[in-house]
């Protein structure tokens, strides 16, 4: 099992290093167009293997897209991060080239691999990966609802003042401040509906501080976050790679699924070797429906400013 991963900043390298101690893939390739930069974060991962108990080899490499050839799956996190006070959308012009440019170049040396992305606007730049390669739509997977519901669970934990693992919770929509859909009224610890242990408003504020987890790391640490993104990724992969079957919300391109089409967007699917292989259609109330169908809007509004 190869998989790739282009960028070697933050989030990439954490991506690398959490497949890597997992301990399932043979060999994680780091592509950076930095001179010298992705060879130095491989390096530096490989001598963490003894001490970590994994073989999977790292291998760093610049803009050398031939050492990708044969991956079963790539991740791109390449493209400027937040920075304070900054949307995700206003990374749109940037990111857009770089994804457009990075999926091709990958596509040209690996012509059957799953693809997982993670650049921002994530569900923008997963439906231009849509538009540009002529792949079926099950190769191609937007990270953002694994990482909102992560994010989302922890803020439950909080609130319950429970350990996590009593914790289950999902997030859909979109991937942005304002339109990720928590589902709080499915929510639950140890199967039991998490409003018989908090009020509404105190699950409110559950549901607002979780649409908010990415601006509040972004402003606490002057830059996007990357260990939960990067363990986000290496589940899912791990779910692709092993066969899992296991679901995950993720940002998939939709056909009237939800009553939505010609968009990517969070809903919940299974993923196993064939990457996407389901997509889970759960009934909403109509006010989750709503929230929904005002994501999708957003969505689509950002999608009018790709170049295709």
């Amino acid at each position: 099992m190869k998989v790739t991963v282009v960028g070697a900043g933050a989030v990439g390298a954490s991506c690398a290093e959490y497949i890597a101690i997992k301990n399932f893939a043979s060999e994680v390739v780091l592509l950076d167009i930095k001179e010298g930069y992705a060879e130095g974060k491989a390096m530096d991962l490989m001598q963490t293997a003894s001490l970590n108990g994994f073989d999977t080899k790292i291998v760093g490499s610049t803009n050398d897209y031939s050492k990708t050839a044969g991956s079963d799956i790539v991740v791109i996190t390449s493209g400027i991060p937040r920075k304070p006070g900054m949307t995700r959308e206003e990374l749109i012009g940037i990111n857009a080239g770089i994804v457009k440019t990075v999926s091709s170049s990958l596509l040209e040396h690996s012509p059957d691999t799953i693809f997982i992305i993670v650049s921002n606007p994530m569900d923008t730049m997963t439906y231009l990966v849509h538009k540009t390669l002529d792949i079926p739509k099950n190769r191609i997977i937007g990270m953002g609802g694994a990482l909102d519901s992560a994010r989302f669970k922890y803020r439950l934990a909080e609130a319950l003042a429970a350990p996590i693992s009593d914790v289950d919770g999902m997030v859909i929509g979109g991937h942005s401040d304002k339109g990720m859909v928590p589902l709080i009224g499915h929510a639950t610890r140890n199967s039991l509906k998490v409003s018989e242990f908090l009020s509404e408003e105190r699950m409110s504020q559950v549901v607002e501080d979780t649409k908010v987890g990415g601006a509040t790391l972004t402003k606490l640490l002057g830059t996007s976050a990357w260990y939960a993104p990067g363990a986000a990724v290496s589940g899912l992969v791990q779910a692709i790679a092993c066969d899992q079957k296991k679901m995950f919300p993720c940002s998939t391109y939709l056909e009237g699924e939800y009553g939505l089409k010609d968009l990517c967007i969070g809903v919940p699917v299974i993923l196993g070797k064939n990457g996407i292989e389901k997509v889970v259609q759960m009934e909403l109330t109509a006010a989750e429906q709503a929230k929904m169908e005002e994501s999708a809007a957003g969505v689509t509004k950002t999608n009018g400013l790709l170049d295709l």
